[in-house]
């Protein structure tokens, strides 16, 4: 069931403190399994977020393992506060509206979600480990930066979940003070924007322009293992990728 708004700023501190706890592992084992996404109206999830931001939130639905994006209405004048590994329990919009060809695995949900607690450990690193896409052809796949909107048929994800072959490199861009993330993916040389407020942050506290290996780690807070790579809403008629957000093993 979901609760209100304030019931999910005011999470328990044990699971704002960044461990797992006793009822997120309780949800986890009580959920039902099931081999695609249940994305009807009124369907309730699970879902275990991977990232948050303006655009919607992506996370893993635990009952089919599979990524989804979900858009989220937030209250009027309230930024989108989720963190990757909380988990959180959402219902869908009684039209979920996951009919859109550049990011066919986007759905409305009909309220903003409630947390119920976190997961970090093993269960997540086998659940990451899964979900990881093969340097087998391009980023999204398509190459460079973006594509029109009018290009897309729900054919290719919106979302991947990378493992760098080499890097990543955070960075600041001195022209217009954007933040970057430079790695490998197998032969090609990727630099994406990121939109991940905790790892720009991170390089502002800092005070460097550029940040990797043991150095990103520390300012970071942890060793960062993945690159949660999305495709924008349309942006002057064009989706862009992005690093939504840079994540730890598990």
């Amino acid at each position: 069931m979901l609760g209100t708004r304030r019931q999910g700023l005011h999470a328990p501190a044990a699971a704002r403190a960044g461990r797992p706890t006793r009822q997120g592992r309780a949800l986890l084992r009580g959920v039902v399994r099931r081999d695609r996404t249940l994305l009807e109206g009124g369907a309730e999830l699970l879902v275990l977020v991977l990232a948050c931001g303006p655009d919607g939130t992506t996370a893993i639905d635990l009952a089919s393992g599979s990524l989804l994006r979900l858009r989220i209405p937030w209250p009027a004048g309230h930024a989108p506060d989720l963190a990757p590994f909380d988990l959180v329990e959402a219902t869908l919009a009684d039209d979920p509206e996951h009919d859109d060809l550049a990011q066919p695995e986007a759905a409305t949900v009909a309220a903003p979600p409630r947390q119920v607690g976190r997961l970090e450990g093993r269960r997540v690193r086998a659940m990451l480990a899964r979900l990881a896409a093969a340097p087998d052809g391009p980023l999204l796949g398509f190459y460079g930066p973006s594509a029109p909107y009018w290009d897309f048929h729900g054919l290719r994800p919106s979302v991947a979940l990378v493992h760098p072959t080499r890097g990543p490199q955070l960075m600041r861009r001195l022209g217009d003070g954007s933040t970057w993330v430079r790695f490998g993916w197998e032969r090609d040389d990727v630099w994406l924007p990121v939109e991940d407020g905790r790892a720009v942050r991170a390089l502002d506290a800092s005070r460097r322009d550029r940040l990797s290996g043991k150095a990103l780690a520390t300012a970071l807070g942890f060793a960062p293992h993945y690159l949660l790579v999305e495709l924008s809403n349309p942006r002057a008629g064009h989706c862009y990728k992005v690093c939504a957000a840079i994540l730890p093993k598990g």
